[in-house]
């Protein structure tokens, strides 16, 4: 017996609850559970955590990051969904869980319905605008088309094209249905965009997305919301044409333009060249009969036009008439000018000098005036001359000179300075003694003479004036 008297093992939580695991892995190893998704979200790495519920419970759900990037639809709350997996127990929270592997949409009215959501969304993002449509080109010169290389649409395309107009024609192939079908399409659509005009796979003109008709779940590839957008995204004009005429995908609603069909698509790419001929023959025969009608109504309308002019030969002879009277009378008036202006020019010329007569009588005349300007010079210089001369005597009775031919002596130092006190002189000094007729080198020698001492016999006039003798 055990210590409370019992036989019942005792278990802790941890082998109680991987017990549980084991029981419910292999009981419920796989099952395929329909729900409706609430409190969906996708954790930082990448895992998706939700709750299946119906009226009667709810089922803890959980799709790992591997799973969840293989899934055809995109999980979200409100979304009805059969989810195929296996049941496991979680013991951090003693609740149970399926694991999923796989998950579709439960039923067509929860499809039919996640696609009008869809819808409604990228139409208010502007997806669907007319405004943003291409124009398709009237006659490419490249198709592309993206779809199934094995089904019977790329046959029917690629015959149609050929009964209407022959072109060129670039497959991009791709899966229509099924896991990763939109990743490719997407793909499919950007390739060719990326491609550079004039390179060595030429850049379709015109691009068509095809595939046959299907169930809702086989179309719902050109439903996804990525497809839609390189749809919408691609630079070339895009012509979708997806199912039958009854089928309607969102592609059809981004593309710049819808068939119905895949042959009609086709059709929509390339005029009937037969038909472009005859137009274009028709057009030519409407255009040489509007040309023939237009020159045939200006000839009529220029001929009542010419039945309203009037004569032209009366016109001219009239004219002519008029210019030889012209011409006469101004061969009259010509001459009468003519001799006028003679008569004119001699009564001018006897009025005029002759410009010798004139070259004379204006040398003449500057002959007298000069003659009286250099009379009047001479009177003008005869006052000056005589004022200069007075002058010149009066310095010349002044100056120096005239002391030392009366007997004086001028002493000067050796640089010219005159000496005029003995005591500036020393014994050695060069002088020079100017005199009368010339200069008198000498060198001073002994000491200078004593001053003479006045005397009282001179008399204040005999003081003033001097002697120089």
């Amino acid at each position: 017996m055990t210590e409370n008297g019992l036989n019942a093992p005792i278990f802790s939580v941890g082998e109680i609850s991987n017990h549980l695991k084991r029981v419910v892995e292999d009981s419920f190893s796989f099952v395929r559970v329909r729900g409706e998704i609430s409190g969906f979200k996708r954790a930082a790495s990448g895992h998706m955590y939700f709750r299946l519920k119906d009226d009667d419970a709810v089922l803890d759900g959980v799709c790992w990051r591997g799973t969840a990037q293989r899934l055809s639809i995109a999980p979200e709350d409100g979304l009805e969904v059969i989810a195929t997996g296996r049941l496991t127990t979680y013991p951090g929270r003693s609740n149970y869980q399926i694991v999923v592997e796989s998950m579709e949409v439960a039923g067509e009215g929860a499809l039919l319905k996640l696609l009008e959501d869809r819808r409604k969304k990228l139409a208010a993002e502007g997806l669907f605008d007319a405004d943003e449509k291409q124009a398709i080109p009237m006659l490419p010169e490249v198709i592309g088309v993206v779809t199934s290389p094995t089904g019977a649409v790329i046959r029917d395309i690629l015959h149609r094209l050929n009964d209407r107009f022959p072109r060129r024609v670039l497959v991009w192939p791709v899966l229509v249905q099924g896991d990763g079908a939109a990743d490719q399409i997407v793909e499919a659509i950007a390739g060719f965009n990326r491609l550079q005009p004039g390179g060595v796979i030429p850049r379709p003109d015109v691009l068509i997305v095809a595939r046959g008709g299907g169930s809702l779940e086989d179309l719902w590839a050109f439903n996804e919301e990525n497809v839609v957008r390189a749809a919408f995204e691609s630079a070339i004009p895009l012509i979708s044409a997806v199912g039958h005429e009854t089928d309607t995908t969102l592609i059809d609603f981004a593309s710049d333009l819808r068939a119905p069909t895949p042959t009609a698509a086709a059709e929509m790419a390339v005029p009937v060249r037969a038909e472009l001929l005859a137009q274009v023959n028709e057009d030519g025969l409407r255009l040489l009969r509007a040309g023939t009608r237009l020159v045939a109504d200006r000839k009529m309308h220029l001929d009542g036009l010419v039945r309203g002019l009037p004569d032209l030969n009366s016109l001219v002879a009239n004219q002519r008439q008029r210019l030889d009277d012209w011409g006469e009378r101004l061969s009259g008036s010509l001459q009468t000018g003519i001799h006028r202006r003679h008569r004119r020019l001699a009564e001018v010329a006897g009025q005029i000098t002759s410009p010798r007569q004139r070259l004379i009588y204006a040398r003449d005349r500057l002959e007298g005036r000069g003659e009286s300007l250099n009379r009047a010079a001479k009177r003008l210089c005869e006052a000056p001359r005589r004022n200069l001369a007075q002058t010149a005597r009066l310095l010349d009775g002044l100056s120096y000179q005239r002391v030392l031919d009366r007997g004086f002596a001028l002493v000067t130092d050796g640089k010219g300075k005159a000496q005029t006190h003995a005591d500036d002189l020393h014994p050695g000094d060069d002088i020079v003694i100017k005199m009368r007729g010339g200069d008198v080198g000498a060198r001073v020698s002994g000491a200078a003479a004593p001053k003479p001492k006045k005397t009282k016999s001179l008399s204040k006039s005999d003081d003033r004036q001097g002697s120089l003798l």
